[in-house]
């Protein structure tokens, strides 16, 4: 496992990012972007993911979460990449409407080439770093760089407008996804 991405208090709340490779921008497509939301309410109700924060880009995900007692952070995140990995690409390997399939599988299959721990492809860089957030002050920075992606990418206006991201949930709405507020 890289130095970067070791996780020591498995229940202290970190703040996380996962970028796909070459940064491309997959997740522009809801079919994509729906199998991350299943995917993190999986690991809520099933390994033991606590989630106080999330936001979806394009081309990345932001995470403000911990592990419930029982349950290691690192272990939860290694499964979840593993699985949403997998279910992307064969989702756009299936999805006859996708028009950049071939461009996006040579970029993953080309990652994967490079890296000896994958059999085909790579989807997620490696690269997470994992920040552990020991202060209130470092959450609601965290929390609020977050919630403000959207924004700054010119997407919405406001953050709780943004679909995938849990600033409805902070500003009293109900997200996609259950939070525990910060």
């Amino acid at each position: 496992m890289q130095a970067g991405y070791q996780i020591r208090n498995q229940q202290e709340i970190h703040f996380l990012t996962f970028a796909v490779v070459e940064w491309v921008d997959v997740f522009t497509r809801r079919e994509y972007a729906e199998v991350v939301v299943e995917s993190l309410r999986f690991c809520q109700k099933e390994k033991g993911l606590l989630l106080y924060g999330w936001c979806l880009m394009s081309n990345h995900l932001h995470l403000i979460a911990a592990a419930q007692e029982g349950f290691a952070l690192s272990d939860i995140l290694r499964d979840f990449k593993k699985f949403t990995s997998s279910s992307i690409i064969k989702a756009i390997e299936n999805n006859p409407q996708e028009s950049r399939r071939n461009w996006m599988l040579w970029i993953f299959r080309s990652a994967g080439k490079k890296n000896g721990k994958n059999t085909q492809y790579q989807f997620w860089r490696q690269d997470n770093h994992p920040i552990e957030l020991l202060s209130n002050k470092f959450k609601e920075e965290k929390l609020q760089y977050m919630h403000q992606n959207p924004v700054v990418a010119g997407l919405v206006a406001e953050p709780e407008h943004y679909l995938y991201s849990s600033a409805l949930d902070y500003a009293g709405g109900e997200g996609m996804l259950p939070v525990s507020l910060l």
